[in-house]
């Protein structure tokens, strides 16, 4: 019919296919975990990687190549961004919290905060130590005192590392 025009046929990216093609190169790397991967409908990939000792620049280039070079762009024209966590956003996985160990934390739960370092990842809870100034039980002034907070990780509503400057 004249002055009608049909919409153009978009054909999404297949998630399947990114998600193998991510778990491919991410194995590559045992030190290498994913910790999220994220699509939208304009076909804009992000893939965020970590590592258990860090990510080197060299590995978020194998990472993406491999990708990239798996699809076709005359399929599907594709954004592609393969990055390290940032160190303001949250630690989502348990495995972030290994790799965190003897790092600040700063640990929201139900009704409390908790400021320490993390000295132990169980299965279930993590452990933050950290000194702090209180009133002595008996006569006047203040002592440092240790203190110990066993958090579950079920509890933890937001978990970041505190950066510190020297």
């Amino acid at each position: 019919m004249k002055g009608t025009q049909e919409s153009p046929l978009f054909v999404l990216m297949d998630r399947n296919l990114v998600t193998q093609l991510v778990d491919e190169a991410i194995a590559l790397n045992s030190d290498l975990f994913l910790v999220k991967l994220d699509m939208d409908n304009l076909d804009k990939i992000h893939v965020e990687v970590d590592g258990d000792h860090g990510v080197p620049l060299e590995e978020i280039i194998r990472i993406s190549r491999h990708i990239e070079h798996n699809l076709d762009r005359e399929e599907n024209d594709f954004g592609l961004e393969v990055t390290t966590p940032d160190v303001a956003r949250p630690i989502t996985l348990y495995r972030q919290y290994k790799k965190n160990m003897g790092r600040t934390l700063k640990v929201k739960v139900e009704g409390a905060e908790y400021e320490g370092v993390l000295t132990e990842v169980g299965e279930n809870e993590i452990v933050l130590e950290w000194k702090a100034r209180e009133p002595k039980p008996i006569g006047k002034g203040k002592h440092t005192v240790e203190k110990r907070q066993v958090i579950p990780l079920g509890d933890i509503i937001q978990a970041k590392v505190k950066i510190k400057f020297n």
